[in-house]
């Protein structure tokens, strides 16, 4: 069990850390880009927000399977491993990273930046001390999201990693190995512990969230 929740905690804290990498700048640009093929790319990242877990695990498992695209870049399969599961991982949180973060930009507004322009600030230099700071709740709030989705996640993981142990076998695969076993007493143990984290998420995203008002205000 603690195998499994070490392996779970690594996974979520690495996708994590890569989505807020990917996700920052991807937000800035939906929220300030003029791009024709920005529409298309917002819907893309949403897309796993109503796209069933199997079927992107599905596709994903083809993608990252020996004669998908993953393996012929690696010169190995990404299937049923632990990178399988941090790929994986990045694309289903994906939008519940990049739309809080991109929110948060988009709230700012144009003035700051502008403010930042006329007193000769570079535009990289602008979007770390100017945008950023002024994004951070978005920041947190997005973290906050992409760890515990990824923590939660069961039918991506399952498909792509098939629950080995020591490898692929994360919280909710193996409470669901619990259940099938009938063995109740670890599947409640698990089942509370994740119960207890979802409250303690959700009790997060509104403090964040009144102190973001009353920022604004």
């Amino acid at each position: 069990m603690t195998q499994t929740i070490v392996l779970t905690l690594r996974l979520a804290g690495l996708t994590t850390v890569l989505l807020l990498l990917l996700g920052t700048p991807l937000a800035w640009w939906l929220a300030h880009g003029r791009s024709f093929g920005k529409d298309v790319v917002s819907t893309l990242v949403s897309l796993p927000i109503v796209l069933p877990p199997t079927v992107l695990g599905f596709y994903l498992l083809i993608a990252m399977g020996p004669n998908g695209p993953f393996a012929a870049i690696l010169g190995r399969p990404l299937s049923f491993t632990f990178w399988g599961l941090v790929v994986g991982s990045v694309v289903y949180s994906l939008p519940f990273v990049v739309n809080p973060i991109r929110n948060a930009f988009e709230a700012m507004g144009p003035r700051p930046m502008e403010v930042a322009a006329t007193l000769r600030a570079s535009p990289l230099n602008a979007f770390f001390t100017v945008a950023l700071p002024l994004a951070s709740p978005g920041l947190l709030t997005g973290a906050i999201l992409g760890f515990a989705h990824t923590v939660g996640e069961f039918g991506v993981v399952l498909m792509i990693g098939g629950g080995i142990p020591g490898r692929t076998k994360v919280l909710s695969v193996q409470i669901f190995d619990y259940v099938e076993t009938l063995d109740w007493g670890k599947a409640h143990l698990l089942a509370g512990g994740m119960l207890v984290f979802s409250f303690a998420v959700i009790l997060s995203m509104t403090v964040i969230e009144r102190r973001l008002t009353g920022r604004r205000a």
